[in-house]
């Protein structure tokens, strides 16, 4: 009987997330495609924007030689340069970064600056970027930052631009085409776009009136004013989730926000670096996911049951109600068949879009319980990292006591 009630509930909440949770599970927010004229591209109004591109690196010479490339060849019609900001490397990121410029023929300039110590407060990453603001031209109306392992297609940075100008927007970001190709990538990393777009959902962060707010680190297009009146990036120094604190704290300031998944065909904003194994995904998220919950063992609590609700229910019923069903039982099997087997298509369902945005057969979403089972434990996995003094982590560094933001109430 308990297991038919959860399975009832499991079916509604699929019902009201597949369509009424802004209609998270869709693949087509993407970038506007540039305008084109008889004579190319369309100038936005006001013309071209300079542009500074903000790549913070720390330990990256294994992987900038397939990104940094990307950057420095880019076709925009305005001035466009890189700062590449080697956050204290031991593995001579630095230096590579200035050889791959010198071997790129000069399309953008690039700039190196060599990190300084960290000030008290501030978490790493974050205060990579604030140096690479402080060493963008005087004159860069728009900074993009994006990390040292994302590659752009050579009309990326135009795009972007495009859109942010077009649209009258103060910050837009896209989540990158992440690599999917070893059985763990296949597998997990779909279900890691569906999560983040179940929890941010595109649409509701995009309107002005919402108060959800998300943007991904892969690539944020900034307008400069906009950092600005929200008070610079000191108003996120502690953030270890610095992306959609960011996004957060631009769009209580009145900023006009957008993010969306990048169009693989058409703007090549892609990851490239590997994660072959279990343990590379499993690192990836737990090394933040507990920051995500606040550090709180109630909502640590609190999600984990929501998950297994939402995505183990269902199959548990189905199966046990199918069983049920076949040794003589009552309405009660009935009800916990019908109700699971109903949840887990709707799941399925909602799934199968990101499924195949990754070029996966559909097919594989009707695996998406196991996945949420190994994220449940990466989760746990965090909290547990927590408790035990490791705290979130990037690059080598470990923060204890950091947040996903210092804004009240985020």
């Amino acid at each position: 009987m308990m297991l038919a009630v959860c399975a009832v509930c499991s079916l509604l909440v699929w019902l009201v997330l597949a369509g009424g949770h802004g209609m998270f599970w869709r693949t087509d927010t993407r970038l506007d495609p540039l305008s084109v004229g008889m004579d190319g591209v369309v100038e936005p109004d006001g013309g071209w924007p300079a542009v500074t591109v903000i790549v913070p690196a720390r330990n990256e010479a294994d992987i900038i030689p397939s990104t940094l490339p990307s950057l420095l060849g880019q076709v925009y019609p305005g001035r466009l340069e890189v700062v590449l900001v080697d956050d204290a490397s031991v593995d001579g990121t630095g230096e590579l970064a200035a050889a791959l410029a010198g071997s790129a023929g000069g399309r953008v300039p690039l700039t190196v600056v060599a990190g300084g110590g960290r000030p008290p407060g501030w978490v790493g990453k974050v205060w990579a970027m604030e140096q690479g603001v402080r060493a963008a031209a005087a004159d860069a109306e728009w900074l993009l930052f994006t990390d040292a392992d994302i590659a752009h297609g050579p009309e990326s940075v135009a795009r972007l631009v495009g859109h942010a100008t077009a649209r009258g927007l103060d910050l837009t970001s896209v989540m990158a085409f992440l690599r999917a190709r070893s059985g763990w990538e296949r597998l997990l990393i779909p279900a890691y776009v569906y999560f983040f777009a179940q929890l941010y959902p595109f649409r509701w962060a995009n309107r002005s009136g919402s108060r959800t707010a998300a943007a991904v680190g892969h690539a944020v297009l900034l307008r400069r004013g906009a950092l600005e009146r929200a008070g610079g990036l000191a108003s996120i120094a502690r953030a270890v989730i610095d992306d959609c604190s960011l996004a957060r704290v631009v769009k209580r300031s009145g900023g006009r926000i957008w993010v969306g998944l990048a169009d693989p065909a058409v703007d090549g904003v892609r990851g490239v670096r590997p994660c072959p194994r279990l343990v590379d995904v499993w690192s990836m998220v737990a090394r933040c996911a507990y920051t995500q919950l606040r550090h709180s063992p109630v909502l640590l609590v609190g999600s984990v049951a929501g998950l297994v609700l939402t995505y183990v229910v269902p199959p548990v019923a189905a199966g046990v109600g199918v069983v049920g069903l076949l040794a003589g039982g009552g309405s009660v099997a009935v009800v916990a068949a019908v109700a699971g087997v109903g949840g887990w298509v709707v799941m399925t369902a909602t799934y199968i879009p990101m499924v195949r945005y990754y070029l996966q057969p559909a097919r594989d979403a009707v695996f998406l319980p196991v996945v949420a089972v190994l994220y449940v434990l990466m989760t746990v996995d965090s909290a547990r990292a927590h408790w035990r003094g490791r705290g979130a982590a990037w690059k080598g560094r470990t923060y204890p006591g950091a947040g996903g933001s210092r804004v009240p109430g985020v």
